[in-house]
């Protein structure tokens, strides 16, 4: 199902943008309305992680849950609980590696808008503005590590909801996240125009078969992960 692009109904519009920190683009506004549209009661414990500036947890928070949102950036940090306490909402942010400051915890959703973008260098860079979206060269090397670390995070019942771009592979994920015991699905598919990072590397991604000659779109795409 394609679903129309509406930042204006699910993100916060007062957010602190500071530079350095990932800005709330198509694939978090695609992420934020799939989050809105998911059940959640009133005191569901959500974990954002790579919150970035906060905006997935204020949208997760305004509904009532108890967020816990986590970033390896402290600037992301700090922009985050700023924005938390200019919306009056409650968020718990944390400072850490991925899923590492919530073990031993579990949660009844957790979101993830990940570094996905394939990129020449051999390894994801440590800081920098790519830190938001390079993943190595098959773009899935903070992907995988969600892929194979949410189930044990998850409530029976609980959800796992990602956004990433088709180029770094979609029946990958579906296959890692089936193999923790989850049941993964495509809920939403997106196609938008090339940003000026994917614009820069064109001839690179199409070097290496990624993309197609005249292309100049990439699919974004929403799983949507269940646990029993």
């Amino acid at each position: 199902m394609v679903t129309a692009v509406t930042p204006e109904r699910t993100l916060p519009r007062r957010l602190l943008r500071t530079p350095g920190v990932y800005v709330p683009q198509i694939d978090t506004y695609l992420l934020a309305g799939a989050l809105a549209r998911e059940p959640l009661r009133p005191g569901a414990d959500v974990l954002d992680l790579g919150t970035g500036s906060g905006a997935l947890a204020l949208v997760a928070a305004r509904r009532g849950a108890r967020v816990t949102a986590v970033d390896t950036s402290w600037r992301a940090v700090l922009t985050a609980r700023v924005n938390a306490a200019l919306a009056g909402q409650r968020v718990e942010v944390l400072h850490g590696d991925l899923l590492a400051p919530a073990a031993g915890r579990r949660f009844d959703l957790i979101v993830g808008n990940p570094p996905y973008v394939p990129a020449p260098q051999p390894r994801p860079p440590r800081r920098g503005a790519a830190v938001a979206w390079d993943a190595g060269p098959d773009g899935r090397a903070v992907l995988d590590r969600i892929c194979d670390g949410a189930a044990a995070l998850l409530r029976p019942r609980g959800v796992l909801l990602l956004v990433q771009s088709a180029l770094c592979g979609v029946t990958p994920t579906l296959e890692r996240l089936r193999r923790t015991g989850l049941e993964p699905a495509v809920v939403e598919r997106e196609r938008v125009p090339f940003g000026p990072v994917l614009t820069s590397r064109a001839a690179w991604l199409r070097q290496r078969g990624l993309i197609a000659p005249d292309e100049d779109k990439e699919e974004l795409v929403i799983v949507r992960a269940d646990r029993n």
